[in-house]
């Protein structure tokens, strides 16, 4: 799902010529750019969609879909772990892999097996990346 989600800005700077943001999705903390919306300011609301501010919103109103959004999980789906859920739907644990350096624990490219799974859409793990 891409939702266009209010959020609070919580800050602004420039970087590289270009207002950009954080913003507060519900304790979600994003990198906004707010080419279209430059005069918003550290507390105000705005309707953003992949990654861009596009319009102010009331703080009532703001808060009010933050809860319809949380109650129907479309946070979750939004901003959530998508290799936990799929984990999760396939009762699997969460993929891991050791990257190049050894380091474990890094989230891994792919979920487990779609033939473990059973579910359409799933991304075989390859055995050459073991």
């Amino acid at each position: 799902m891409c939702l266009a989600v209010p959020g609070k800005v919580v800050a602004t700077e420039e970087r590289d010529g270009t207002p950009m943001a954080k913003v507060d999705f519900g304790g979600v903390v994003k990198d906004v750019c707010l080419a279209y919306l430059p005069d918003i300011k550290v507390g105000d609301y705005a309707i953003v969609h992949v990654g861009f501010a596009l319009q102010r919103l009331d703080e009532e109103s703001a808060l009010a879909t933050l809860e319809l959004f949380s109650r129907i999980g479309a946070l979750e789906e939004e901003f959530g772990d998508a290799w936990q859920r799929a984990a999760d739907e396939a009762g699997a644990p969460a993929p891991t892999a050791v990257d190049p350096a050894g380091s474990p624990d890094v989230p891994a490219p792919a979920p487990a097996a779609p033939s473990a799974a059973g579910r359409p859409g799933l991304v075989p793990e390859r055995e050459d990346a073991r």
